[in-house]
């Protein structure tokens, strides 16, 4: 009875430490996005994973620079927001050590105006809006030089010019920066604006109807990755969700949801 009496205590402790430790997929990851289309496929994936065994709780931000500071401070597990270039820099101007997991899917930025139907009505002298962050704003000043409205300084990589790297403004267009959220509001005070999808789609704007010109599908600041802390870049709970982001599931609701707006990346792991 005595043996009997000690096997069935080390049985009961075994189970609680086992209990008590868990498997990764136990713990609810915390998934951060913007508000609008990210967001929206952030909660697709949280669906997708729960298949997996995965519970994933979305964590909504209205802004760019809070998700990636939440996930540097260990409010948040992983995020699906943004570009490389806007991940690089974000690490150089706070001294993080953000990392890529895989791409997710694209999202072009574009020109959008309410007053004209074509770039060639911009009248001379029109104010054109751009991002105020570093590199969105760099990539909205690409964006018009793509367009023909503006030439850049070639030394200058696209996504870190500044308005100061302006070398040809031959119809004297006002460049303004205003908070990237804040610019599908400016269109009625501005001629035009360079805004990302996600701010455009979640802003209430007309894709088709009010966008003039956009970024090719294979510009890199157009590609949206995943990205976690360093130290968390071989957890595989981690890396099952970002994998999610292109399971057919995710990738249906995509196509069906943004009618070509947005649409799925191909996978890409870092």
């Amino acid at each position: 009875m005595r043996k009997i009496f000690l096997l069935f205590a080390l049985i009961t402790t075994v189970t609680v430490f086992l209990a008590g430790c868990g498997s990764s997929n136990d713990k609810e990851v915390r998934l951060g996005a913007t508000a609008g289309p990210h967001a929206e496929i952030a909660e697709e994936v949280a669906k997708e994973a729960a298949k997996e065994g995965i519970k994933v709780k979305v964590v909504e931000f209205a802004d760019y620079v809070t998700p990636d500071k939440a996930l540097a401070d260990g409010d948040v597990d992983i995020v699906g927001y943004q570009h490389q270039p806007y991940l690089n820099n974000f690490n150089k101007q706070n001294g993080t050590d953000l990392v890529p997991l895989n791409t997710s899917y694209l999202m072009p930025m574009g020109i959008y105006s309410d007053k004209i139907k074509s770039l060639k009505d911009l009248p001379d002298g029109a104010t054109i809006a751009i991002p105020n962050d570093p590199s969105n704003g760099g990539r909205g000043l690409k964006l018009l030089a793509a367009a023909g409205l503006i030439k850049l300084n070639p030394d200058v990589p696209g996504f870190k010019a500044t308005v100061k790297d302006i070398i040809d403004n031959p119809h004297h267009y006002k460049i303004i920066e205003l908070d990237a959220a804040q610019l599908p509001r400016s269109l009625s005070d501005v001629d035009a604006a360079a805004v990302t999808m996600n701010y455009a789609m979640s802003g209430g704007l007309d894709v088709h109807k009010q966008g003039l010109f956009f970024e090719d599908k294979s510009e890199p600041l157009a590609i949206v990755v995943t990205a976690v802390k360093k130290e968390r870049k071989d957890d595989p709970t981690l890396q099952k969700v970002a994998e999610l982001y292109h399971s057919d599931y995710v990738k249906h609701f995509i196509d069906e949801k943004y009618k070509g707006s947005i649409v799925p990346a191909d996978p890409k792991q870092f």
